[in-house]
């Protein structure tokens, strides 16, 4: 049995649908039952769990072979992000009482940076799970290609995309979910011992000028990237509803600066098969 956290999202639902085509026993793990129905139709198990919830989730977690783990993205963490410290505190306790045979953990690009910043986050949680004597997995992925659902609005009514990342020629690691997803799955499927780091990226690297090319391509019109100004960033997002948006902006300039990257650089990851082209095509046609 496979335990799957994040089902009902982009990427653990991937996890799940491969899972199931291989033939293999997949346990939903879902915060509402309602959600969880559509999994139970395809003959999953569903387990009712919150990430806040110790009790839950190792109820969730016990006798699985396999445990792939999602945490919700907090964009407007707190200073000193004691969300994370307290969701790593809780998972570490939960895969102790539950003793899964592996974890998969969803993590991110740049989860070993020294600087402070929004993904410092997964540095946390990676932290507190890391000692376990269970055997870890951290697949850590790139940015993800599906962050350009914002674009398709600005490049399809103004012809013009707003970019953080900078400079606009700058090739930035980017992957698509369904990668992601594979491969937690195939991870989730393999045994192997201690703890292992994967880090994972699409064919190839992407600035944000091929984003807006291959927008232009599809939309059959011109469309370019405009960069927003660095010193901007703060009053945009606190104009936004963002309580603390100095870890956003911190994330942005590691990308930008390249400090933000994968530890053992590009040669060292592995590499999808999800072009750009087909989740920007997939993204204009659900209308994102």
């Amino acid at each position: 049995m496979y335990a799957i956290m994040g089902i009902t999202g982009q990427i653990g639902g991937v996890v799940a649908r491969t899972l199931l085509a291989a033939k293999q026993p997949v346990r939903a793990i879902v915060r509402d039952a309602i959600k969880g129905q559509a999994w139970s139709d395809r003959g999953c198990e569903v387990a009712l769990a919150t990430i806040e919830d110790r009790a839950s989730l190792a109820t969730a977690f016990r006798e699985a072979e396999g445990v792939f783990v999602l945490v919700p993205p907090s964009f407007d963490p707190l200073p000193e992000f004691p969300e994370a410290q307290a969701i790593g505190e809780t998972l570490r306790s939960a895969l102790v009482e539950a003793n899964p045979e592996r974890v998969v953990y969803l993590s991110t690009i740049g989860a070993q940076a020294k600087e402070s910043n929004l993904l410092t986050q997964h540095t946390i949680i990676e932290k507190a799970i890391s000692g376990l004597p269970i055997p870890v997995t951290f697949l850590r992925p790139a940015w993800f290609m599906e962050n350009s659902s914002w674009d398709v609005a600005p490049a399809i009514q103004q012809g013009v995309i707003p970019s953080f990342l900078q400079p606009l020629d700058r090739p930035v690691p980017m992957v698509a979910t369904a990668d992601i997803g594979k491969v937690a799955a195939g991870l989730l499927q393999v045994a192997w011992n201690g703890r292992r780091v994967i880090e994972l990226e699409g064919p190839h690297r992407v600035t944000p000028n091929e984003i807006a090319a291959t927008f232009a391509k599809l939309l059959d019109r011109p469309v370019r990237m405009e960069a927003v100004p660095r010193m901007s960033w703060e009053a945009l997002f606190k104009s936004q509803g963002m309580k603390n948006p100095i870890p956003r902006i911190r994330m942005l300039d590691g990308f930008n600066e390249g400090w933000i990257d994968f530890e053992r650089g590009e040669v060292g990851s592995q590499k999808g098969n999800v072009a750009l082209e087909t989740v920007l095509k997939g993204l204009i046609a659900r209308g994102h």
